[in-house]
């Protein structure tokens, strides 16, 4: 069993509460030490009492998920002595009202867009195949209901 810890800070400071015109904005601080600005999404909490340009909780969702892909490819590739040179996704969530009413990340679009050099180039198929072993084995994607669709860019 493994454990992992963030801790997440908020202070009221000077804005009043009751109004519900407190700022949204806040920090996450990882065990490292490392502290990331966080907030409401704008899509979510309208500015000025959400902060655009901190990582939201969905935001961050689709970071971990598509995060959690790319290791698991990496490391598969490197198995299969295929060289990863760069890797970028331009994922993407959609959040929505789903069947029972309730509004949730349904659908997260990964994009990777890799580029490989070596004696070892994948095919489409190879490339497939490790996608869709990345997503078997992403601890993320095992953890969600939400549907994780891959379109490898070629």
């Amino acid at each position: 069993m493994s454990q992992y810890e963030a801790t997440i800070s908020w202070q009221r400071g000077e804005h009043s509460f009751a109004d519900n015109s407190y700022s949204r904005g806040h920090e996450w601080t990882f065990d490292g030490g490392l502290k990331v600005p966080a907030s409401a999404s704008p899509h979510v909490v309208p500015l000025p009492l959400s902060i655009a340009e901190n990582v939201d909780p969905e935001e961050a969702f689709v970071a971990s998920i598509s995060s959690c892909h790319m290791l698991f490819f990496l490391s598969l590739a490197a198995k299969r002595d295929i060289v990863v040179d760069r890797y970028t996704d331009s994922a993407t969530g959609v959040m929505e009202k789903r069947a029972d009413g309730r509004i949730a990340m349904t659908r997260v679009i990964l994009r990777p867009d890799a580029r490989y050099s070596g004696e070892v180039l994948p095919t489409l198929r190879q490339l497939e195949d490790l996608h869709h072993r990345s997503h078997e084995l992403c601890f993320i994607a095992n953890s969600v209901l939400t549907e994780i669709v891959v379109e490898i860019v070629a």
